[in-house]
């Protein structure tokens, strides 16, 4: 049997995230997941790199299948192209080993986070974009940003109500950067939680706008409480940039 390694990219905006749903809802997994076997004839798996929520894209997501399949690459490749639908390309797939799994083998994932800082939003940049026309500090923001390196406990920054899972992780670096009004944060870490990422991002806008005091984010993290943290930030602005193995 084949393991199958392929990199995708897909425009989230029509659905309710990777993970396969109970309720009919449309995903990126089922949607890969019933060509897959179509393709095949078989009952095709697909193994993600992780969630991503409602709304959020990827550029380089990566997955893994097993298949009995003797069809080429470029015959899969081609028929994935055919038969998905347009916002979502399967970029490159390679037969990897057995005990590749995309999910287990991860050690890193970078997400970048896109705000338009302009008084209009941009027509073409909209569903990719999160559009504010408050001038941000972005040195505030940034200093904000240097107490979450690290390993912490970021259950301040997570939608996550359970407490049996651990809700510590590593950030390694967040870099934010700004060009003709599009600023972009990169935040790269070990692991995140649910919601996490956007949670962060909707903090450093309210340290952006001064709601949020850069001496205030510390103690947001030690309370290890959601309520003290930012809002959500809008999904389609968070794009999983990478992911690192």
């Amino acid at each position: 049997m084949r393991n199958l390694k392929i990199s995708l990219q897909y425009d989230g905006t029509r659905y309710k995230g990777w993970q396969r749903q109970k309720e009919n809802s449309p995903t990126i997994q089922e949607k890969i997941e019933s060509v897959l076997s179509k393709m095949t004839g078989e009952e095709i798996q697909v193994i993600g790199c992780g969630r991503t929520d409602s709304g959020v894209h990827a550029e380089n997501y990566v997955a893994n299948f097993r298949t009995n399949s003797n069809m080429s690459i470029d015959e899969m490749l081609d028929y994935l192209y055919e038969y998905l639908p347009e916002d979502i390309v399967v970029k490159s797939m390679k037969d990897t080993t057995e005990r590749f799994h995309a999910r287990y083998n991860v050690k890193s994932k970078t997400y970048v986070y896109r705000i338009y800082n302009g008084r209009f939003r941009n027509v073409f940049n909209r569903k990719y974009t999160y559009h504010t026309n408050e001038k941000l500090n972005l040195d505030d923001m940034k200093r904000a940003s240097e107490v979450l390196i690290g390993t912490h406990d970021f259950q301040s920054f997570t939608s996550l109500k359970s407490n049996s899972k651990s809700t510590v992780r590593t950030i390694n670096y967040i870099n934010i950067t700004e060009n003709d009004g599009m600023i972009e944060v990169e935040v790269n870490g070990n692991g995140f939680l649910w919601n996490m990422v956007r949670i962060i991002v909707g903090t450093l806008l309210e340290v952006g706008v001064g709601k949020i005091n850069v001496k205030d984010v510390e103690r947001i993290l030690d309370e290890k409480k959601r309520a003290e943290a930012g809002p959500i930030a809008q999904a389609k602005g968070l794009c999983l940039k990478s992911v690192q193995y």
